[in-house]
């Protein structure tokens, strides 16, 4: 797993790097979220958030909405809630059902206690101030609301972080490459407890193993140029490093029939 440093705690938060280049669409997201196709157990994320908002009748508001997975998902299952989804990068939220805004999660634009509930799913560790994020979040949800946030684990796809290092060092012709890019690594699935109870009484941790497993190199390659944003934190040529990983894949499934990668997300189901 990549070592958190300076540089890559910069570039993950960086807010025009976000805007304008990682989520100025949902492609990247997208290329991301779809490897999960591909997991065995199969998890309906969309559908474990509805159920955990199954008593909730009042306002719910997702920050970081990115392209709207959960509240499309929300609008079919629960058209009783009024949704608002809140995201730092204007260009994603074009094809998300509003109402939407653009928002920072540090300085969020709702009164206090104004919400029944608040998703934060696989976003905060883009916040450059996590603990002022959580503050907030915890600001503007009522006494008796839920936040619902989910993360990776530090040891999540350590497949995909070996083979982008076999990779680069291919490229670079060092044996093996430096780390790359790793989004959860400012908030994985092990800190996420301790920084909620800082502001939340209950904290309840739903661990979501998994095994991905492919035939077809190309959804993992679609997953890791999902980075391109992040290029120029890589240390080396991204394009060939990405073809280089193709050519590892190709063959490893050629002589094992798949190529397999080991998941582990959650959920953190946190209330007041």
């Amino acid at each position: 797993m990549t070592d958190l440093s300076a540089a890559h705690d910069a570039a993950v938060t960086d807010r025009s790097r976000l805007a304008d280049h990682a989520y100025n669409g949902d492609r990247d997201l997208a290329a991301r979220q779809s490897l999960y196709q591909w997991q065995t157990p199969r998890y309906d994320l969309p559908g474990l958030v509805a159920e955990r908002l199954r008593a909730v009748r009042g306002r719910v508001v997702d920050l970081g909405c990115g392209n709207g997975k959960f509240i499309q998902r929300l609008r079919q299952d629960r058209p009783d809630l009024p949704l608002l989804g809140l995201d730092i990068a204007p260009g994603i939220l074009t094809s998300v059902p509003g109402p939407v805004a653009v928002a920072d999660a540090t300085r969020l634009p709702l009164a206090a206690e104004s919400v029944d509930a608040a998703l934060a799913l696989h976003m905060l560790y883009h916040v450059p101030d996590i603990p002022q994020a959580i503050r907030e979040l915890a600001r503007v949800i009522a006494r008796d609301g839920v936040l619902i946030a989910s993360t990776n684990s530090d040891r999540d796809k350590a497949e995909l972080d070996d083979l982008w290092q076999q990779a680069a060092g291919d490229v670079l012709g060092t044996g093996r490459g430096p780390a790359r890019i790793s989004l959860s690594a400012r908030f994985s699935l092990e800190a996420a407890p301790a920084l909620f109870g800082e502001e939340f009484s209950r904290v309840e941790v739903v661990g979501l193993p998994g095994t991905i497993t492919v035939r077809d190199p190309e959804p993992v390659i679609a997953h890791m140029a999902s980075y391109r944003a992040w290029a120029d934190q890589h240390e080396v040529p991204f394009d060939a490093t990405i073809d280089r990983a193709r050519t590892i894949v190709t063959g490893h499934v050629a002589r094992h029939g798949a190529y397999e990668i080991t998941c582990l997300g959650g959920i953190l189901v946190c209330r007041r």
